[in-house]
């Protein structure tokens, strides 16, 4: 890679498979989220495109399109797989654990707000909900992932 010459740079992006399978899991997913939106609510947002939240988890859908990536690229005995793995599971674990948890509170905390204000007058701000996944949309994400990186590759 040369860092002087942009072009070789880009061509170097542009060849670079995990990659560009990697950011098609992602924009995929964001997309089918679209999709999904638009036939549930009838109407069409844009937000949807950048949320984070619903259905399929476009950050399992990247982790495990990377990790498959790398094992057909690499080998899935190499160190860099091991790697990408462990990405994936934490990616899992934090998108339906951690996030998920934290969506419950921010719901919670959004009632304690909606009645403190219907009481007491004080200014409403909400809090996001929509933070983490179900295990449903992590099962989606990792399949949608690993789904990709074998079209990609095949």
């Amino acid at each position: 890679m040369t860092l002087g010459n942009s072009h070789s740079v880009l061509a170097e992006f542009g060849r670079n498979k995990v990659l560009s399978a990697t950011f098609l899991a992602w924009f995929t997913a964001q997309f089918l989220k679209v999709v999904i939106g638009v036939i549930r609510d009838k109407r069409f947002n844009f937000k949807w495109f950048l949320r984070s939240g619903g259905m399929p988890s476009s950050h399992v859908a990247l982790s495990m399109c990377l990790t498959t990536s790398i094992g057909l690229e690499h080998g899935f005995d190499s160190g860099l797989f091991a790697v990408a793995c462990g990405f994936a599971v934490i990616t899992m674990f934090d998108a339906q654990g951690v996030r998920r948890h934290s969506g419950k509170q921010a719901t919670l905390l959004n009632k304690m707000l909606e009645d403190i204000y219907a009481h007491k007058g004080l200014e409403e701000s909400k809090v996001k909900e929509l933070l983490g996944h179900t295990p449903v949309e992590v099962f989606a994400g990792g399949t949608l992932g690993i789904l990709i990186a074998l079209l990609f590759y095949r």
